[in-house]
């Protein structure tokens, strides 16, 4: 942001609520659909392409068009973008919970991804527009519970609206509750959100945006069907193929005189291992849901409601210690980054042998453990990246944290979920136990390279140049 820019109005804490509500509901539907899938196909009469389209069909979608979408914040104005794509969320899903046939679902399903893809990287480029210092990372640490806990908070809600079955309507309160929850959004959107700022170039770099669409969607395919359909060599080309486009993107965005994509956000010292370790934590918790599901419902028998519940001391831990990491003294805040992952690790290797053939009481309070580990290697971490790349990159770092969280996501369930499946007997949990711890230490080093450029940063003291803190 140049001296000649308007800085935009602070965000209150009434729009911070709102921006959180709208991530809630970007990031439950990712996962909710899950739950509701059998009653889904058995409603409608949909085959196996049908579901997949269902639950993958959204996945794809965002993570081809985030980072575009988090561009247009910066061309037409964060405020309006968040609210077109709450908009659009909110029509889709009113149209998922009334469709007559899987296509239509399908369709929905599309659509609300597009609505979401709009909507959610204008949430953490408006949080750090609008707050500084312990104002923006208490902020943070509320944004990283929403972003991170979405998911498991999806499977428990899925899992109570399927079983409530609600007026006889089976599934459909699953993507209907969200049209109530919008309107209200939308009504106060306006009022509560600070309106932003624009770039002065209004034009887009539409070569960009394709050649990123094709290789994320490349990717991405390879990876989220790959899985279901055991590996076949097609899905390595397709996934290759796609890294090696991705590759072509980013020589392409260098050249560029107006990026997509403003690499210049990973100049900073500090940016890239804190992305990198953001990533890595990210991919760790993804694979920790879908194998330690996988293990209650195949391996001890439990419902998919109660493999839901059994994650809630993991969120209690994860929410009580977002909540207060940015009240703690300096030299704590700095600290936590490096010491969660190690945390997060440990509890995962005393699950394994806790849960080999049942629950105990312990194992709860273990999860507890590996929630707080979570947070304290997340929310402080991401909220000092962007303090790093500061407000004029506020929407590069919202674009790769949002884009590097759902690759993480879709790659730790691809990887560790393969191993799993593959193995089947008390071995697997070893294995995946050490796969993970050691995702983990090296997250921890990530987190120690940017904790290390930000004491050296705030030691030299703040720099002239537009940070917008």
């Amino acid at each position: 942001m140049t001296p000649s820019t308007p800085r935009p109005r602070a965000l209150s804490g009434g729009g911070l609520a709102v921006l959180l509500f709208g991530q809630a509901m970007a990031s439950m539907d990712a996962s909710i659909t899950t739950v509701a899938v059998p009653t889904i196909r058995a409603d409608l009469g949909a085959g196996d392409a049908a579901v997949q389209l269902v639950v993958a069909g959204y996945v794809l979608t965002m993570g081809v068009l985030v980072v575009t979408c988090a561009r247009l914040g910066d061309l037409v104005g964060h405020r309006r973008a968040f609210l077109a794509g709450l908009a659009g969320f909110t029509a889709a899903s009113l149209l998922c919970g009334l469709a007559p046939n899987a296509g239509a679902l399908v369709a929905g399903r599309i659509l609300q991804a597009c609505g979401g893809a709009l909507m959610v990287p204008q949430v953490m480029s408006l949080i750090q527009l609008g707050r500084a210092g312990r104002s923006r990372e208490r902020a943070f640490g509320l944004y990283s519970t929403v972003l991170a806990l979405g998911v498991a908070l999806g499977q428990v809600a899925g899992g109570l609206v399927v079983s409530a079955d609600l007026a006889g309507l089976g599934w459909r309160p699953a993507f209907l509750v969200n049209v109530p929850v919008g309107l209200v959004l939308l009504c106060l959107g306006p009022r509560l959100l600070p309106a932003g700022t624009r770039t002065a170039d209004r034009r887009l770099d539409l070569p960009g945006a394709v050649v990123l669409a094709a290789g994320m969607g490349a990717v991405l395919v390879g990876l989220v069907f790959g899985r279901e359909y055991s590996w076949g060599p097609w899905a390595w080309v397709c996934a290759g193929a796609g890294a090696a486009v991705l590759v072509f993107f980013v020589r392409h965005e260098r050249r560029t005189e107006r990026p997509l994509l403003d690499l210049d956000v990973l100049r900073p010292r500090g940016v890239k291992p804190g992305l990198a370790a953001c990533f890595t934590v990210m991919g760790c918790y993804s694979a920790l849901l879908f194998t330690l599901t996988l293990h209650l419902q195949d391996g001890l028998g439990w419902s998919p409601l109660a493999a839901g519940t059994a994650f809630v001391p993991y969120a209690a831990g994860f929410a009580a210690l977002s909540l207060c990491w940015a009240r703690l003294p300096e030299r704590a805040r700095r600290a936590l980054p490096v010491l969660g992952p190690p945390a997060f690790a440990a509890a995962l290797v005393a699950l394994v042998p806790l849960t080999r053939e049942g629950w105990p009481p312990v194992a709860s309070a273990v999860l507890a453990v590996a929630g707080c580990g979570h947070a304290a290697g997340y929310g402080p971490l991401i909220a000092r990246v962007a303090a790093l790349a500061g407000s004029r990159h506020a929407s590069a770092v919202s674009a790769l944290n949002t884009t590097g969280s759902m690759l993480a996501n879709t790659l730790g369930v691809a990887v560790l979920g393969g191993v799993f499946l593959a193995a089947g007997d008390t071995r697997t949990g070893l294995t995946a136990a050490s796969v993970l711890t050691a995702g983990l230490l090296l997250a921890a080093a990530g987190c120690a390279a940017a904790s290390g450029s930000a004491a050296r940063r705030r030691d030299r003291g703040p720099r002239l140049s537009g940070t917008g803190s």
